[in-house]
């Protein structure tokens, strides 16, 4: 789509689960701030304050939270995943539950805390039939924490958050969801799933820059999270420079130790916008229609192994497949060598259009996958 996107005529960009190209939009507003920041510097850093409240609330809007007021900007997935697993009490004989699919953000951080006695449990759910029962029979009296995440970086599994989030209730345990591959594709709704944290970096699928994410912390974990970080920005009346006695923010603020990255705020503000301007129920229609469409086509060529589910309620954006018979590591070569952006995964190539993503371009790079020998 010419208004929101202008990528060159040889580009087939299929790689919006690693990271997205930017909207014009985007990068129109980068420029403009550059292009600021050259000729005045910071005159109007009140401007760019609101523009960081906009973005909290923008966020807060595609989740669904309840208050802007639980809404951090970090640097990163990594990074608000480690404010979880260093800011709770545990507790040594604790067990956390996670997919043994994870991606390795989702997966080293809990693993890290071994030397406090608290046991990462891997539960496997690439051959499982009903993968939320698997979590939930994985959980037990010392379960303190399932983390997920919403969609599987490597198949695309989706997983039934609400279902899994009613269990952590049930049992006790706190509910944390790595959301990176679905904000920007598909609906997600916090207060439905009853999530704990959310975390998502800005660089997939919500078509912003790498280097500013999305952290959740419901109200009632927002004190009990014990800090690592201190600065001038993670404090009540933060502007006040000559106050002596300080304390917290009373909001998820006080998780953002220092000046705030306003370059990735201003990219990642315009990005918002756009998904919020179309809309989420929109775009999550496309995202799946464009899924679809692809797996109709692989399907098509009988070398072609689907490693994605087809089901409607697991379906996402990413679709993972494989030639028989070829060489998958030279394939993904081939396919980089003629315009296609994908990634190699999982023993697999990894295709993930987004809402925008003509079919002919989709067409394009499935008729190479027949050429190559």
């Amino acid at each position: 789509m010419q208004p929101y996107f202008q990528l060159d005529d040889d580009i087939v960009y299929l790689n919006h689960a690693a990271v997205a190209p930017w909207p014009v939009r985007t990068a129109e507003a980068v420029k403009a701030f550059a292009d600021e920041n050259v000729r005045q510097g910071s005159r109007d850093y009140d401007v760019w304050l609101r523009r960081e409240k906009e973005l909290r609330q923008r966020l807060a809007s595609l989740i669904n939270a309840p208050s802007l007021d639980q809404i951090a900007l970090l640097k990163s997935t990594s990074e608000g995943l480690s404010v979880i697993a260093y800011g709770l009490p545990w507790q040594s004989g604790d067990n956390i539950i996670i997919p043994a699919e994870e991606f390795p953000s989702n997966r080293i951080v809990w693993q890290s805390l071994q030397d406090q006695g608290v046991e990462t449990r891997l539960v496997p759910l690439g051959q499982s039939d009903d993968p939320e029962q698997s979590l939930i029979d994985a959980m037990d009296s010392r379960t303190a924490l399932l983390s997920c995440s919403s969609v599987q970086y490597a198949r695309g599994l989706r997983l039934d958050l609400q279902r899994l989030g009613q269990a952590c209730k049930q049992a006790g345990a706190l509910f944390c969801v790595d959301a990176i591959q679905s904000i920007g594709a598909l609906q997600f709704d916090v207060r439905a799933c009853q999530a704990d944290f959310v975390v998502a970096d800005g660089h997939k699928w919500m078509l912003g820059p790498e280097g500013t994410a999305l952290f959740f912390c419901s109200e009632a974990l927002i004190p009990r999270l014990k800090l690592k970080q201190y600065g001038w920005h993670m404090v009540q009346d933060y502007a006040d420079f000559d106050r002596k006695d300080w304390r917290p923010n009373e909001t998820a603020q006080r998780f953002e130790c220092g000046s705030p990255n306003m370059t990735g705020i201003v990219a990642l503000h315009a990005s918002s916008g756009l998904l919020l301007e179309i809309g989420m129920e929109s775009i999550e229609a496309q995202v799946l229609e464009k899924s679809a469409y692809l797996i109709d086509q692989l399907g098509a060529q009988a070398d072609i192994e689907i490693l994605s589910s087809n089901d409607d309620k697991r379906r996402s954006g990413i679709v993972l497949f494989r030639k028989n018979g070829a060489d998958t590591e030279a394939l993904y070569r081939y396919l980089q060598q003629h315009g296609v952006v994908c990634a190699l995964r999982a023993g697999g190539i990894r295709f993930s259009p987004h809402f925008y993503t003509a079919r002919d371009r989709i067409d394009r790079a499935v008729s190479l996958l027949d050429r190559f020998c």
